[in-house]
């Protein structure tokens, strides 16, 4: 089990926000905290401490009036921290390289390769085609629905046909080297975690898996670890002091072990 740190960048600012409460229309988002430093300050901070593998996230789509700030704010954290942090949101097989040669060690790919509540497996076999398998990351970020986890996309608003399973995490495995998960009913929530998706994703032995969602106490790190397996990294946005929670970082990198 790792630490993952994360960027959120919406609207121009780094930012902790609701998933779920996330819409194209009018660029909005229910916000739980907004920083004054640039997303540079963040990326340099885990590079200090030794923290690799996070992500930067840009929240805003490129016709967004916005997105050209939020663009930079995400250059900047890559060129601060090279090879140190992945790229998402918005990624496809024409501006991936973009990232990847401006600093990202991966980029991390939704949207793109699930459309229309479909698998679009062309789309999937271009970018692994374009970055390599080892360079991507598929978000499988997810909500329940009739007792199951189902994959959503476009700014986690709609389901795909796609559950959540062992089946698909063995299938899409062979595609990307790393998965990331937001259980999005609770994200950005602090409110506790989605216990039964991290035994799921602790259940399944393959590549790397990091979730993100609900985690706001030092209890829900040992949870974590547990119904995981060990086997499940963690992201902790909205909860950490960085981002004005009441989680110390240097406490939970010692909680979880680093």
């Amino acid at each position: 089990m790792q630490f993952r740190p994360c960027i959120d960048i919406h609207n121009g600012r780094v930012k902790q926000i609701v998933g779920s409460s996330l819409r194209d229309e009018g660029d909005f988002a229910q916000e739980n905290f907004t920083a004054e430093q640039d997303a540079d300050y963040f990326a340099r901070l885990y590079r200090e401490k030794g923290i690799a593998g996070g992500h930067v996230i840009l929240l805003n789509r490129a016709e967004s009036r916005y997105f050209a700030e939020t663009k930079r704010q995400a250059l900047l954290a890559l060129q601060a921290y090279p090879q140190g942090l992945q790229a998402g949101g918005g990624i496809h097989a024409e501006n991936a390289a973009e990232y990847l040669e401006r600093g990202a060690s991966h980029v991390i790919v939704t949207s793109y390769v699930f459309q229309d509540g479909k698998v679009q497996y062309d789309h999937l076999e271009k970018i692994v085609s374009e970055v390599g398998r080892e360079r991507l990351v598929l978000d499988l970020s997810c909500r329940k629905k009739d007792g199951q986890y189902y994959i959503v996309t476009d700014r986690w608003q709609n389901y795909t046909d796609v559950a959540l399973d062992q089946k698909a995490l063995d299938f899409f495995a062979a595609y990307c080297s790393e998965f990331l998960v937001h259980a999005v009913d609770v994200e950005g929530r602090t409110e506790g975690i989605e216990t039964e998706l991290v035994t799921l994703l602790g259940s399944w032995a393959g590549i790397p898996v990091t979730y993100a969602g609900g985690i706001h106490t030092y209890e829900d790190i040992r949870l974590l670890k547990k119904a995981g397996r060990g086997r499940v990294n963690a992201t902790i946005g909205s909860a950490l002091d960085l981002f004005g929670g009441p989680m110390e970082l240097d406490r939970v990198l010692y909680e979880i072990g680093l």
